[in-house]
């Protein structure tokens, strides 16, 4: 009978089934990635996963519980060497399942299924971007006009600061425009009345003369 054996038997007795995990977790760690059918990958991963967890505590013993599983030599060393060493720091969650679609025959669900920190190019889109600010331009009615004029203001007194010299020639450029041209000075006004005086006594002299 089978009461409570509710795991996925994936359609093979228990030493094939027991095979066939074994060859699939040995391919996993020397290849870093394998395409499977999504049932096999799941029951794969509940196989592989405690593995690379012993793996990161390198002991005889573990060595030994792993080679039970894997039986193959070249698998134990990458396992307790480069891979130890690149998921050192990670807590779990060591392999990653990426749907390809179904298989053309028996439409199979297929997938891959691949370790996660040998994936260059989605550890480069994990990376967190920089934080940008913007400053918004928009300002709606009255607020905006009040902003926009404190910064006229503003601007003015700095201008005022910067330049004081360049505004006082300025005010008296002006002031000398307004001021209208004078016709006859105070000085020059006595020899002009001199002058209308001898006109008329040369033409007094002149009609005497007639």
């Amino acid at each position: 009978m089978r009461h409570g054996k509710k795991f996925n038997h994936l359609g093979r007795q228990a030493p094939h089934r027991k095979a066939m995990l074994s060859n699939m977790c040995a391919s996993l760690i020397l290849h870093k990635r394998i395409s499977t059918t999504l049932a096999k990958a799941k029951e794969l991963r509940k196989k592989v996963e405690p593995l690379v967890t012993r793996a990161k505590e390198d002991t005889t013993h573990n060595r030994r519980m792993a080679f039970s599983v894997l039986q193959d030599k070249e698998a134990i060393k990458i396992l307790f060497g480069e891979i130890s060493e690149k998921v050192g720091s990670r807590p779990g969650g060591y392999t990653r399942i990426i749907k390809t679609g179904n298989r053309l025959g028996d439409n199979a669900e297929m997938c891959i299924i691949e370790l996660v920190d040998y994936n260059e190019l989605m550890l480069k889109d994990s990376k967190p971007a920089k934080k940008t600010t913007r400053r918004s331009r928009r300002s709606s009615g009255k607020a905006g006009a009040e902003g926009t004029a404190d910064a006229a203001e503003n601007v003015e007194a700095a201008t005022e600061k910067k330049a004081p010299k360049a505004k006082a020639e300025k005010e008296a450029a002006v002031e000398e425009t307004e001021v209208a041209p004078v016709a006859e000075t105070p000085e020059n006004a006595p020899e002009a009345e001199e002058g209308k005086a001898d006109a008329a006594d040369t033409t007094e002299e002149d009609k005497k003369g007639e």
